[in-house]
């Protein structure tokens, strides 16, 4: 059975591949960094879609209780 390659790691920056193993230790470290905020960033924007979700339903429930009275 012959053995499938290994694909190298390669990057994606601005349309360009890039070999991981072709970047510097700096660009790597500056590729993390982009790569964990870009993480952050959703994980941020997940956040704020759930607030503001969670203050609309407790905002119609505050309407609806005050138009009970």
């Amino acid at each position: 059975m012959a053995k499938k390659k290994k694909e190298e790691p390669t990057v994606n920056i601005d349309g360009q591949e890039y070999k991981v193993a072709d970047l510097n230790q700096n660009q790597i470290m500056l590729v993390n960094h982009t790569a964990d905020l870009d993480r952050k960033l959703s994980q941020a924007e997940f956040n704020v879609a759930q607030l503001r979700g969670g203050r609309t339903y407790f905002m119609g429930l505050l309407t609806e209780s005050l138009n009970a009275e």
